[in-house]
């Protein structure tokens, strides 16, 4: 029997939360069980998006049967406004006996709102998840993940995230290699897993005010690996080690090594869970050696490079209980 998914959607749903985890699913069915899609809205037929653009043939939560999983779309307005009690409702009815319920973006909220994830682990979107923390204090929000699993719930950060989400579900349904086929037919990468950071140093680093900053931080992202000491790289920007250490105080509230250490570890990642091993990628990142690399690894993330590595191959990351 096919596993039947219902994406419930309404009028200002943002199109992407929608579109990209029914290509994912579509995708799935190519090379393995298909799914059947359903869209689900409280009143059934179409839906008008954030765009503008309209989804025809929702049906109702009455009308759209048994659903082995429930994702529920996010949009704008579901974080800002009160969420009205028809969507909660339909939300309710067919979330109520799917063995898996999940959200992109601020379809948190009104899971939340339903109180479905009391006690639970969560994300959203991280420009929202410091309001669904504190509209929703039940809920454990952590607000730099890509996606996280606590129980039958599975919620996302925003946007894009949600193809993560879904890739995950395939690999959860039909193994690693279907979820890297459907990865490698979207053009996008797998290894963007659940505990990912939802950005890297390059983009969580807000933009110097100085041109003498900004041109430096550039230099140090362009190759991270290259002498970038303190005094090579005041010397770089032609000012003092002591104004630069100022500088990175005032306008990063960093130290210019602790930033490195950082934009390093960041660099050594992404070799890692592109195939390099730890040598390659303790050199390559600029951290040097497997013993700094194994130090700077336990102290950001608290793991090894290679327990790292194992982890994150997949779209996987370590699950709550149900």
């Amino acid at each position: 029997m096919r596993h039947r998914a219902g994406l419930v959607v309404f009028d200002g749903v943002t199109m992407l939360d929608v579109s990209g985890p029914s290509e994912v699913l579509h995708q799935a069915g190519r090379v393995a069980e298909p799914y059947e899609l359903v869209l689900v809205s409280p009143r059934g037929g179409s839906v008008a998006t954030s765009s503008g653009l309209a989804l025809t043939g929702s049906v109702t939560a009455a009308d759209a049967g048994a659903l082995d999983t429930v994702l529920v779309a996010g949009g704008d307005r579901l974080a800002e406004q009160p969420i009205e009690l028809k969507l909660l409702d339909t939300i309710a009815e067919v979330a109520d006996s799917a063995p898996r319920v999940a959200s992109v973006c601020t379809g948190a909220f009104a899971l939340a709102e339903l109180g479905l994830l009391d006690d639970r682990r969560a994300t959203t979107h991280w420009r929202h998840a410091e309001r669904l923390a504190r509209s929703y204090p039940r809920v454990h929000v952590e607000p730099d993940a890509i996606h996280i699993r606590d129980g039958r719930y599975v919620t996302s950060a925003g946007i894009s995230a949600g193809i993560d989400l879904t890739l995950a579900l395939v690999e959860e349904d039909h193994g690693a290699d279907a979820a890297r086929a459907v990865a490698r037919e979207l053009v996008v990468f797998l290894q963007r897993p659940g505990g990912q950071s939802q950005f890297s140093t390059a983009l969580t680093t807000p933009p110097p005010h100085t041109d003498t900053l900004r041109t430096l931080i550039a230099a140090v992202l362009a190759d991270p690996a290259a002498d970038h000491t303190l005094p090579a790289m005041a010397s770089r920007a032609a000012v003092s080690p002591r104004h630069l250490t100022r500088l990175f105080h005032t306008e990063l509230n960093t130290t210019p090594a602790r930033w490195l250490e950082t934009v390093r570890l960041d660099r050594a990642r992404h070799l890692l869970l592109t195939g390099h091993t730890v040598t390659t990628a303790a050199r390559t990142s600029g951290l040097g050696s497997d013993e700094t690399l194994r130090r700077v690894f336990a102290k950001h993330l608290g793991t090894t490079p290679s327990e790292y590595r194992t982890r994150f191959t997949t779209t996987r990351r370590e699950e709550s209980g149900a």
